[in-house]
């Protein structure tokens, strides 16, 4: 039988653990929740190889948002240990008054090893739910998965969707998949979302990352044009981008809403390009011109396969699976529930210029990443 738990004050400050800070979704999502909800205290939980880029992160944004000074508080710890790595007399203070929780650290990687994977993405998404079930005042865990939890299924793929009998293409998908298997069966309060792929900022195109389809862009900026360039596949396969200010916002707003509680959202475009035509658009913005020759699927990976070429393009053999298989991710609780905000995914045309132009100032600076 589950123990009552005590109400908060309505006048005490609300207190949220907070992992995967300071990522880049991570530094732009709190301070936008503290616009929507000022009164909240972060208490975000940081390794301690990465506590100096905290404290950095922090300070840059105390200048930048003054309405976050004092309410973002260090804690050292490790998702990855029992009891997130804290004392037992840390662990008793944090959690009295902790009413929620956004989980978004996990290793965004398509070539993680699978032990690295559970370890990371599994054992750390089930020590984080042993923890929130000791806090005796707890109302939601909002947890950040991925659209790929889908795996190998084919056809519509729908926000109440999870276990359809898929096998996955790398063990990311299934360490993803198996962690908000774990978020659901927990019984804790959740919403959980299902982002795309996250590309850069649509109205200035800022990334901290070049991944996914900038290995095109990549690979485009290098060829003469007119030139010929490959399409995966037939290139009719829906490939589905968001851009990062989109899932920030919709995070956001619905996060601070008690109606997404026990709710899981895609957080894609309703209405995605083909392969094909980012591809199109893309050299339409590099002001390129390409003959596509098509290229099946396991060939292209071949192609793909030696560690040089992968390297040259910045890019994991894996991600080649996205841009030829046929799923549609069905949005429509998204689109519905984020209306009322006046939140929705702009199409890949409105601002793919935005992407470019940001990828041509910057793709000698940024370290390329991994996908989200």
């Amino acid at each position: 039988m589950a123990k009552p738990r005590r109400t908060a004050s309505p006048h005490a400050s609300r207190h949220v653990l907070f992992t995967g800070f300071p990522g880049f979704i991570g530094a732009r999502l709190i301070p936008r929740l503290l616009e929507l909800e000022p009164g909240t205290t972060f208490h975000c939980l940081v390794q301690e190889k990465f506590l100096s880029a905290a404290d950095a992160s922090v300070a840059a944004l105390g200048e930048e948002h003054p309405g976050t000074k004092g309410r973002i508080r260090l804690v050292v710890g490790d998702i990855t240990s029992p009891g997130l790595g804290l004392a037992a007399s840390q662990a008793k203070m944090l959690l009295k008054d902790l009413a929620g929780c956004f989980h978004l650290a996990a290793v965004y990687d398509l070539a993680v090893a699978r032990d690295v994977g559970l370890r990371i993405n599994v054992e750390g998404t089930k020590n984080i739910l042993e923890f929130l079930a000791g806090a005796p005042v707890f109302e939601r865990l909002d947890y950040v998965s991925t659209a790929y939890v889908s795996g190998t299924a084919v056809g519509t793929y729908r926000e109440t969707d999870l276990d359809v009998g898929q096998k996955f293409k790398n063990f990311y998908e299934e360490t993803k998949f198996l962690a908000e298997v774990a978020v659901k069966e927990s019984g804790i309060p959740a919403a959980i979302y299902r982002p795309g792929i996250v590309v850069g900022n649509s109205k200035t195109g800022e990334t901290a990352k070049f991944d996914g389809p900038y290995f095109s862009l990549n690979a485009m900026g290098v060829l003469p044009s007119p030139g010929a360039f490959i399409k995966v596949g037939t290139g009719d396969a829906e490939v589905n981008l968001v851009p990062v200010d989109f899932v920030l916002e919709a995070i956001a707003r619905l996060s601070t809403w008690p109606g997404a509680i026990g709710k899981t959202y895609h957080l894609t475009d309703p209405s995605p390009a083909t392969a094909f035509e980012i591809e199109e658009m893309f050299a339409k913005a590099l002001g390129k011109s390409f003959l596509y020759v098509p290229v099946p699927l396991l060939i292209a990976k071949l192609l793909f396969t030696p560690t040089p070429i992968q390297k040259a393009f910045g890019m994991p053999v894996q991600s080649l699976d996205y841009f030829d298989h046929p799923v549609h991710y069905d949005a429509k609780r998204a689109t519905k529930d984020l209306a009322r905000f006046d939140v929705a995914c702009p199409p890949f045309s409105d601002y793919v210029q935005h992407l470019v132009a940001f990828w041509r100032t910057k793709k000698d600076a940024i370290t390329r990443g991994a996908m989200i």
